[in-house]
């Protein structure tokens, strides 16, 4: 038996439709966007277009042209913070934030630009109360994880959301772990920008990402790469437009039409059944964890329930080397788990598994309740015999 248990960085399988839209696109068409005058290039353009429309839909996001597509969360938070903060600008995180976050802005310190971590509990959930004693008179945004993709806690957006409306202050909310999987509204939770990646909840290709933006911050974001949009090619100045004034040179547009199909597929199904199926296999796991909790063998990072948690559960060995541990898994079960410090170190440091790290499981739509079963029989063996 297999299973694949690593859906928090990257979910596989991906629907079928998926593949099957990328290669007609490559064998039939292959036009690019936004320059070409005949049918294919218009054809593309169409998609190109109901991909937007259907992102903006899902975000709550005001209008679809303020929808820019990236290669990944990663570019689209760079985007952000760099083409938002400027010298003496300062930010609040989490405590719980990835790499993808933290390293833009440890960068930008060199041109004094700095922040503050808010404190989160044991279990990577924030201390909304402690949200007002990291404001500054320089703050100028709240840059967040919407849901940890250590411990899977789901952080109170709505309530950051109405502390930096009351501010007056930018709300950038990284969707990593939480787009296609539990609703996000722009309008709603008071978010500003939405950066998200295509291949993970939302089930379409690596390589395509991209950022929601209400209008007033799309115009106050600098362009992070400049160059040809297809538009105004009479200038060489940056188009003032959306999405072109962020959106510069080739789209990866095979990727961008595989989204196309896995937003459709996600649109056809049963949205709720599908958020219920991957925290009931989440539960399922947690429950199946107690024996070995309680003889000292794992040590759960995080909730101990799916109240406010997706399906992300990480697990300490004490007295087991956990990268020993997950190479058994692959090794002898053929299950494939994330070990190690899952690019977030301060995230392991709030929940006191630093330096060593935790082993990550993390389940998909296409995971079953025979692969969690297979996974805690197979802990079982390895962590009951010393």
């Amino acid at each position: 038996m297999n299973a694949y248990l690593d859906n928090a960085a990257t979910t596989f399988p991906k629907p079928e439709c998926v593949p099957r839209a990328m290669y007609e696109f490559m064998t039939t068409c292959g036009a690019n966007v936004g320059r070409g005058s005949y049918a294919s290039a218009f054809d593309i353009e169409g998609v190109v277009l109901e991909t937007r429309e259907a992102l903006a839909s899902l975000f709550g996001a005001p209008d679809a042209r303020d929808i820019v597509f990236t290669r990944n969360v990663t570019e689209s938070l760079n985007l952000l913070i760099k083409g938002l903060l400027h010298e003496g600008d300062h930010v609040i995180v989490s405590s719980m934030e990835h790499n993808a976050v933290m390293r833009p802005l440890v960068q930008l310190e060199s041109r004094s630009v700095s922040f503050t971590r808010c404190p989160c509990d044991e279990t990577g959930m924030l201390d909304i109360d402690a949200l007002a004693g990291c404001l500054r008179p320089n703050t100028r945004a709240v840059v967040m994880l919407h849901a940890s993709n250590v411990t899977g806690t789901v952080m109170p957006v709505a309530k950051v959301g109405e502390f930096c409306r009351a501010h007056g202050l930018a709300f950038i909310l990284d969707s990593a772990q939480t787009a296609g999987v539990l609703p996000i509204n722009m309008e709603v939770m008071g978010i500003d920008a939405v950066a998200f990646t295509g291949h993970k909840g939302l089930l379409g290709p690596q390589g395509i990402g991209g950022v929601a933006l209400t209008e007033e911050l799309a115009h106050r974001v600098e362009p992070l790469v400049v160059g040809g949009t297809g538009s105004v090619s009479d200038k060489e100045t940056i188009p003032r437009f959306m999405p072109d004034r962020l959106e510069a040179g080739t789209p990866n547009l095979p990727g961008i039409v595989g989204l196309h199909a896995a937003l459709e597929w996600r649109a056809a199904q049963e949205g709720g059944a599908v958020l219920a199926h991957g925290l009931g296999l989440t539960q399922r796991f947690l429950d199946g964890l107690e024996s070995l909790e309680r003889a000292g063998h794992v040590r759960v990072c995080g909730r101990h329930d799916v109240e406010q948690r997706v399906g992300v559960v990480s697990l300490a060995t004490p007295g087991r080397d956990e990268a020993e541990v997950a190479t058994l898994l692959d090794e002898l079960y053929h299950i494939s788990v994330r070990v190690g410090l899952h690019c977030a170190p301060s995230a392991h440091k709030t929940i006191g598994t630093f330096p060593t790290g935790a082993i990550r499981f993390s389940f998909g739509c296409f995971n079953s309740e025979d692969d969690v079963d297979y996974a805690l029989r197979a802990l079982a063996e390895l962590l009951e015999r010393r």
